[in-house]
């Protein structure tokens, strides 16, 4: 909203400048003949202002942009950071085989930094891969089968996380969205199968 306002500001002030400078300009065409360059000097000076605005709102524009880039690179670093934390965490249960108390606070503690970050659609899958966590986890013990169930679901909710990531990246890219969900898929079956 504040750019907003400077912009309308400066096109403002870029109308006035245009606006007083014709009719300054007329008025000097008919007062100031008898000397030279007269005409050329306010033409200098109503170039030189009107560069001036349209460099200032040119400039801020460039700067909201920069900004707005900016601020969409921290947040990507910090979604980045949270989805790599809560991998980093279900892999160490996954190689402890056990779920203390402990880990299920700190699960709590990463379910809420993934509220703040994640995309709806990464909140839906991470709902669906609680739910096979907290089944496969009930007697603190982790076996194959409920390795192999928490390993799927979390292969799905990769799926979405990378989505949210790198989503438009795909879109654009040489596969299709179906074709790079199924080999996320695969690769999670196959990695532990093997």
């Amino acid at each position: 909203m504040k750019t907003f306002r400077e912009n309308l500001i400066y096109l403002s002030l870029t109308a006035t400048v245009v606006v007083g400078g014709y009719a300054f300009l007329r008025y000097a065409y008919r007062v100031m003949d008898q000397m030279p360059f007269t005409q050329e000097i306010v033409l200098i000076i109503l170039g030189t202002v009107a560069t001036v605005l349209i460099t200032a709102m040119l400039l801020n524009k460039q700067t909201e942009v920069e900004l707005k880039k900016e601020q969409s690179i921290k947040f990507i670093e910090l979604k980045s950071e949270i989805y790599m934390d809560f991998i980093s965490h279900i892999e160490q249960l996954m190689l402890d085989k056990a779920v203390t108390e402990q880990d299920h606070v700190r699960l709590q503690f990463l379910t809420h930094k993934l509220a703040m970050v994640a995309s709806p659609a990464v909140l839906e899958q991470y709902q669906q891969f609680l739910e096979v966590f907290n089944r496969s986890a009930r007697d603190a013990a982790l076996d194959r089968s409920e390795g192999s169930a928490i390993s799927t679901a979390l292969a799905e909710l990769t799926v979405k996380i990378r989505q949210d990531l790198v989503g438009e990246l795909d879109q654009n890219g040489v596969y299709d969205l179906a074709t790079i969900n199924q080999q996320v898929m695969n690769n999670a079956r196959e990695s532990y199968n093997g």
